[in-house]
C-alpha cells in the first residue's frame, strides 16, 4: 500500500487510504492484535517552516498518531506512524495506572458492553423488580464518563457509569423515563459493574417525551415557502481542502477529536493578502453538572477528549441541516478497529444574506448608497448522546470572523416527585427534573495576525475622574493593558469595561503607521462554577478564565491535557503556563473559553430549541479603511414583489 503525497497538501485531513495505512504499519510492527481498538487516529501537522514553504505538487509529510487500548488487558499506548514511508517512527506504553492516570477516549462498542454489564447484572435486575419494573427489554443504560475521584478501587481501571433510563418501545425518547437513584460503574476492561448504588422510592415519570411528527400530531400549514436561489452558483470556490470567498482564503481540515479546523486563513486588502490565523479549532469542551445528588454530582464530561466530537459528527441533509446552493465535504475517521470510517456531508459550506453591511443617507441631498451583507458559512454538527451541538464559522465581507456555536437536543433529567422543588433542577414536565449545568467551550486559536510575530494587549473602557482633564465629568477613553507573559495573560471577561483582548503585529503597519491587528470580542457568560475543591476544577482549570494566552508549541494541543477521561488534573494550560514563557512580539495561541450556563426551563422540553453563544474576531487597524466599499449596490430580483 502507498500513500498519495502529489495531491496532497501537508494540512489535508487524513484520507481513507491513510488510515487504511497506519493499521497496517502497526500490524507488521507487532503492535497490534485481535484484541486491540483505536481510541483515535489523528493527523500530526509538520512544523509550521515546511507548511509555508511547500508548493502545490511538492512532497510533504504525512504523520498520524494513533492511540491504541488493549480490550483484553486493558494496556494502552500511543504510536506516532509516517504515512509517506510506511514506518512506525515511535510507539511508548501510556500509564495509565499511577497518578495522574487518564485514559483513551470511549469508544464506539464500549457502549453496548457497558449496557450489556449492566443488564446482566443480577443486583440491577433486584433494583429494576424493586421498583416493579419487570419488562426491561427496552430499558437503556447511558453509557457516562466516569469522572476522577482517587478512589483506590476505582485507580488505573477503565471505568463507565450507567444511569438507566426507560423506553415503551424501541423508537421512545428514553431521556423522559429516568430511573432515579440507580448508578452503576462499570470496570469494561474486567468485564464487571464493580459498585452499583441503588436508593430511593421515586416514581419513574410517566409522560413520554417524543418529538416525532406522530407524537406531535399535524403540522402547522400556515408558513409560506422561503425559498434561496443562486442561478449562478455561489461565489465560493473549493478546490481539495482549499477555499477561496471574496477576500477570504483558507483551508478546512476535520478530525476526529476536534471535528472541523480552519488553518492558514488570510484576507486580502487592496491586493496585498496577509495572513490573520494559522489554526483555529474548538479544542475541549466540558458540560459540568450542579446537582450535588449522588447520582449526578459526579457528571462532568469532556465532550472533545472523553468522546471525539468529530468522531460523532452528522451527515449533514439539505433542505433539513443546509438551506441554498450547498457544497458539502465528506469526513474521513478511524473506527474501533482502526477501519477508515466515511462520514457523507459532514461539513457544509455556503453563502447566506447577512442583512445590512453599511448604509446611509445624505440629508442634504437624499442620495441614499446602500449595500448589503452576506456570510460565508462553514459548519458541522455533532451529537454526544443527548446534546446535539452545531459549530459554524462565519466569515464577512468586512474582515469580520465569527463562532457560533448552537446547541440543541434533549436535556439530561433526573426524576423526583411530582411538585419537588430544587434549587439545583427545574421541574420541566411532571416529576421530570432538569438539573443545573453549564456547557464551556475552549477555542484554540493560533493567532498569525499580519505576520509570524504577534503581542496582545487588553483594552477596557472607563470613565476619567472629574478633574482639571475632565471638569464637566462627561469624558470616557479606552485603558491598555500589556499582557507581556503568560502568568498575566489567565484573564476574565469583563462586560462592564467592555473588554476586548488585541492581538497586533509589530512587524506590519498600516497606513497610519499603527500595528495591524485583531480584536478578539467575546459574549461572556460565566466561567465554571464548582469550587476549587471539586474534582472537576482541577480536571478543567482551562474553564475557570475566560482567555488564556500560551507562546506558540507544537505539542500543546488540548487545554485539559492529552488524555482528560479518568485524568486526576492539573494537564494542559495550568501546567504549561506554570512556564511563565514571554508573549511579546512572538508565536501565539489564545485559548477563549465561552459558552451557556444552562438553567433549563419548560420551554426547552422535548426538545430544546437551539441556544447560542460565541464570539467575534474583528480586524482593528487591520486594514487601511472599510474593505466592504466596492461592493455593488443591490439591485432589485425579478420575482421580487412588495406585500401589499
Amino acid at each position: 500500500m502507498t500513500a498519495t503525497t502529489s495531491t496532497l497538501h501537508p494540512l489535508d485531513p487524513l484520507t481513507a487510504a491513510e488510515i487504511d495505512r497506519v493499521r497496517t504499519v502497526l500490524t507488521e510492527a507487532g503492535r497490534c492484535g485481535e484484541s486491540t481498538r483505536y481510541a483515535s487516529v489523528l493527523p500530526l501537522e509538520p512544523p509550521k517552516a515546511e507548511v509555508r514553504a511547500h508548493r502545490p505538487g511538492q512532497p510533504c509529510t504525512r504523520r498520524a498518531q494513533a492511540v491504541l487500548l488493549d480490550v483484553r488487558t486493558g494496556g494502552c499506548a500511543e504510536a506516532t506512524i509516517d504515512l509517506i514511508a510506511g514506518t512506525l517512527l515511535s510507539h511508548r506504553e501510556l500509564d495509565v495506572e499511577h497518578r495522574p492516570y487518564g485514559q483513551p477516549a470511549v469508544l464506539i462498542e464500549e457502549y453496548d458492553r457497558c449496557a450489556d454489564l449492566v443488564k446482566a447484572d443480577p443486583r440491577w435486575q433486584q433494583a429494576m423488580a424493586r421498583r416493579g419494573i419487570t419488562d426491561t427489554t427496552h430499558a437503556f443504560v447511558a453509557p457516562l464518563a466516569p469522572g476522577f475521584f482517587d478512589r483506590p478501587d476505582e485507580r488505573g481501571r477503565r471505568l463507565l457509569r450507567g444511569l438507566t433510563f426507560l423506553r415503551e418501545h424501541t423508537e421512545d425518547s428514553p431521556w423522559a423515563h429516568p430511573v432515579e437513584g440507580l448508578l452503576a460503574t462499570v470496570d469494561l476492561i474486567a468485564g464487571e459493574v464493580i459498585e452499583l448504588d441503588d436508593a430511593g422510592e421515586v416514581p419513574v415519570p410517566y409522560r413520554h417525551g417524543n418529538f416525532d411528527p406522530a407524537s406531535v400530531g399535524p403540522a402547522r400549514t400556515s408558513l409560506k415557502p422561503l425559498e434561496i436561489s443562486q442561478p449562478e452558483g455561489p461565489s465560493f470556490r473549493v478546490r481539495g481542502s482549499e477555499v477561496e470567498w471574496e477576500s477570504w482564503r483558507l483551508r478546512v481540515g476535520f478530525n476526529p477529536r476536534e471535528g472541523l479546523t480552519l488553518h492558514q486563513v488570510s484576507f486580502t486588502e487592496d491586493g496585498e493578502p496577509r495572513p490573520v490565523l494559522y489554526r483555529a479549532s474548538i479544542a475541549e469542551m466540558v458540560v459540568p453538572y450542579g446537582d450535588p445528588a449522588p447520582w449526578r454530582r459526579w457528571i462532568s464530561y469532556f465532550d472533545a477528549g472523553e468522546y471525539l466530537l468529530g468522531k460523532n459528527a452528522n451527515s449533514l441533509k439539505l433542505g433539513c441541516d443546509c438551506l441554498g446552493v450547498i457544497h458539502y465535504l465528506d469526513a474521513v475517521v478511524a473506527g474501533d478497529h482502526g477501519e477508515p470510517v466515511v462520514i457523507p456531508q459532514a461539513i457544509c459550506l455556503h453563502e447566506e444574506d447577512h442583512g445590512i453591511l453599511w448604509k446611509h443617507t445624505n440629508v442634504l441631498t437624499g442620495a441614499v448608497e446602500t449595500r448589503r451583507s452576506r456570510r460565508l458559512v462553514i459548519s458541522f454538527f455533532t451529537t454526544i448522546g443527548n446534546y446535539d451541538y452545531g459549530f459554524y464559522w462565519y466569515f464577512y465581507l468586512d474582515g469580520r470572523i465569527e463562532l457560533e456555536v448552537k446547541a440543541t437536543g434533549v436535556v439530561f433529567c433526573g426524576a423526583a416527585h411530582p411538585g419537588t422543588e430544587s434549587p439545583y433542577a427545574t421541574e420541566i414536565a411532571p416529576g421530570l427534573m432538569a438539573p443545573v449545568h453549564q456547557h464551556l467551550f475552549c477555542a484554540r486559536l493560533d493567532m498569525e495576525v499580519a505576520g509570524q510575530r504577534n503581542s496582545v494587549e487588553e483594552i477596557d473602557v472607563l470613565g476619567v475622574p472629574v478633574g482639571p482633564d475632565n471638569p464637566y465629568g462627561n469624558a470616557f477613553t479606552t485603558r491598555t493593558t500589556p499582557l507581556r507573559r503568560e502568568s498575566e495573560a489567565a484573564r476574565p471577561a469583563d462586560p462592564a469595561a467592555g473588554r476586548v483582548w488585541r492581538v497586533f503585529s509589530p512587524d506590519s503597519r498600516g497606513e497610519l503607521g499603527r500595528p495591524r491587528g485583531y480584536q478578539l470580542v467575546p459574549r461572556p457568560g460565566p466561567t465554571l462554577l464548582a469550587r476549587p475543591e471539586a474534582a472537576v476544577h482541577q480536571r478543567a482549570t482551562f474553564a475557570t478564565r475566560h482567555l488564556w494566552v500560551t507562546r506558540y508549541s507544537e505539542d500543546e494541543r488540548f487545554p485539559a491535557g492529552d488524555y482528560p477521561n479518568q485524568h486526576a488534573g492539573g494537564a494542559g494550560l495550568p501546567a504549561w503556563t506554570a512556564a511563565d514563557r514571554d508573549l511579546t512580539g512572538t508565536d501565539l495561541v489564545l485559548w477563549h473559553v465561552f459558552g451557556p450556563t444552562h438553567v433549563p426551563r419548560p420551554e426547552d422540553w422535548p426538545v430544546m430549541p437551539v441556544d447560542t453563544c460565541g464570539f467575534t474576531l474583528k480586524p482593528v487597524g487591520f486594514c487601511d479603511r472599510n474593505p466592504a466599499l466596492d461592493l455593488p449596490a443591490p439591485g432589485c430580483h425579478p420575482s421580487a414583489k412588495e406585500d401589499s
